[in-house]
């Protein structure tokens, strides 16, 4: 026993030597980076936080433009006073025509392989250039702080559905699966908001549903723990929040491919314009919601169909269901894919009214 315990010893101070060390104080630590596209090369910029004696944090970016994926990285090094690692990174962002037009895939595999990049970064592609939305600042955290906090709680508690680096990974290496990412937007000068999300084939964004869409998205491919949403009932306005919310998928037909989606949501009316809630408004609410997400669903698989994506997973769901399932048969099947959704709303109380 005590000979196994110093050889343990031995070789963790042996595999000690083969790791490259790195005083925090001596080198400048990337929090963020963004990419854009611009006259045939790609423009990549490095965003490093200075923390100063007042805990404030200064935003520091350096820019490099390269015919390579991760040279920028080297040649930004020329304008660094310290090296410049990656181990702190938090954001990717992907500016328009990068993610329209040349497409990210040489970069996301540059990520994978960096062992200092971690899985869980979050990933957004941008309306217009990265490189204006990185390089503002917000709040006094820094800026990539921000956008990833930005991200992470509309992810928890509200529309977006969860997304990464690994997410968008093995969302792309699953056949049957579309990968996608939230898209952000500079609404003015040191504010962005989430405008809603992008999805990509084969690493080019292929088309973008608004941010009033997400909510209908993400009941079809993720799980609320909170939530709201407003809609009009008659002529009355009623405002449901802390929505929970989860959906389970059921193969109809193989043959002529269809399938039943049952989405089942318990949620809180907060806010209603009328007089009173009596029971009858009650039940009138969850019909309303109840037909509208169904028809909200059922439109957005429908327009995944149209540009031949599939985000819901619809071809992993029946692959995983059927025995020498023919990939090159579903690209024709999809297309007449059924999909038929069914939605089951229980307001389980009712809050302020007007």
């Amino acid at each position: 026993m005590r000979k196994a315990l110093i050889l343990s010893i031995v070789v963790a101070f042996a595999l000690s030597g083969c790791v490259q060390k790195e005083i925090l104080d001596d080198v400048n630590l990337e929090s963020g980076s963004a990419y854009d596209y611009v006259n045939g090369k790609l423009r990549g910029t490095a965003l490093v936080p200075i923390y100063l004696p007042d805990k404030a944090v200064e935003n520091k970016t350096y820019s490099a433009n390269s015919s390579l994926s991760r040279d920028f990285l080297s040649d930004v090094q020329r304008q660094s006073q310290d090296p410049i690692v990656t181990g702190s990174l938090k954001i990717v962002l992907f500016g328009e025509q990068l993610a329209r037009k040349k497409g990210i895939l040489d970069l996301i595999d540059s990520f994978q392989r960096d062992p200092s990049v971690g899985a869980g970064i979050f990933l957004a592609e941008t309306q217009g250039e990265a490189r204006k939305i990185i390089e503002s600042n917000y709040g006094k955290r820094g800026t990539a702080i921000y956008i990833s906090n930005l991200i992470s709680h509309n992810m928890k508690t509200k529309d977006l559905p969860k997304t990464n680096l690994q997410r968008f990974l093995s969302d792309f290496n699953q056949r049957g699966k579309t990968p996608y990412l939230p898209q952000l937007r500079l609404i003015q000068k040191n504010q962005i908001e989430i405008s809603g999300v992008s999805f990509f084939r084969y690493g080019h964004v292929v088309t973008t549903i608004p941010a009033e869409k997400m909510f209908f998205f993400k009941l079809l491919v993720d799980q609320y723990s909170q939530g709201s949403l407003k809609l009009k009932v008659g002529k009355e306005l009623a405002a449901v929040e802390s929505i929970r919310s989860k959906y389970k998928m059921k193969l109809v037909s193989r043959n002529t491919p269809a399938i039943n989606v049952h989405i089942k949501v318990n949620a809180i009316l907060n806010e209603y314009s009328g007089i009173k809630v009596t029971p009858k408004e009650l039940k009138m609410i969850e019909k309303k919601l109840n037909k509208k997400i169904e028809f909200e669903c059922e439109k957005l698989t429908k327009q995944f169909q149209e540009k031949n994506i599939d985000p819901v997973g619809f071809g992993h769901f029946i692959k995983s269901r059927t025995r020498k399932f023919n990939f090159k048969q579903w690209e024709t099947d999809y297309q007449n894919l059924k999909v038929h959704v069914t939605a089951d709303v229980t307001i389980t109380e009712s809050g302020v009214i007007e």
